[in-house]
């Protein structure tokens, strides 16, 4: 049986970044499951759908040909064969995957795809609601949380290492808008898992966050991690 690591947490806590870098020490891949959502969401965006519409949302959810390859260790996220993996992490469309991730027809279709890859190989899976739903039986669970002001802050600073000239009230209302969304959702909402290990991150740097992570895995599974 494939080892599994199952991290979840709020927006913005740092799961893909620190997931990255983890998955690459163990030697094994890394699915960002939030990316396939987000997938989804570019299609429908793209086909003129309004985010929030369930009816209409889960009726064409599967026509939305997501797939996920891995080049070079990492995963690059595909639409009908395009590559989206930059085009798939604006504004826009973190806050319409948000919304479209409240709709069970979607969840159903992105949880049976997420465990038919975790069942292939030793994986690392980030999302919201993997260890309490895609993988409650997964090897090692990890709970990865920050303050809202916290989150804010790094997602403000990657905005302006971008170019991207957005006022930090902005970006911690949409923040906290997720926080909301993602843990009020009638499907699957956000939470930890009864069995997850909480990482709080709110007062650690990125080397210090991954190191945190790594203590804990290697607790867990009884193997050293460079």
């Amino acid at each position: 049986m494939p080892m599994n690591i199952a991290i979840d947490g709020p927006v913005g806590a740092g799961k893909s970044s620190i997931a990255d870098q983890v998955a690459q020490r163990l030697h094994i891949l890394h699915l960002d499951t939030g990316a396939m959502y987000r997938t989804v969401a570019l299609y429908m965006l793209r086909n003129g759908i309004d985010p929030q519409d369930e009816q209409t949302v889960s009726a064409h959810c599967g026509e939305a040909d997501v797939r996920v390859a891995y080049r070079d260790g990492a995963q690059r996220t595909m639409l009908g064969g395009e590559d989206v993996s930059d085009l798939i992490r604006t504004g826009e469309v973190s806050a319409a995957a948000s919304a479209i991730s409240k709709w069970p027809a979607v969840r159903r279709r992105m949880v049976a795809a997420q465990r038919e890859i975790a069942a292939t190989a030793d994986m690392l899976i980030d999302g919201r609601d993997i260890g309490t739903v895609v993988l409650p039986d997964a090897t090692v669970k990890i709970f990865l949380t920050a303050t809202p002001e916290a989150r804010a802050t790094r997602r403000w600073k990657e905005y302006q290492a971008k170019g991207i000239d957005t006022p930090y009230e902005e970006v911690l209302a949409d923040v906290k808008q997720r926080d909301y969304q993602d843990t009020h959702r009638a499907a699957a909402p956000l939470k930890q898992a009864d069995d997850a290990v909480l990482l709080d991150t709110s007062e650690l740097d990125f080397e210090q966050s991954l190191a945190a992570m790594k203590k804990i895995i290697a607790e867990k599974v009884n193997k050293t991690i460079k």
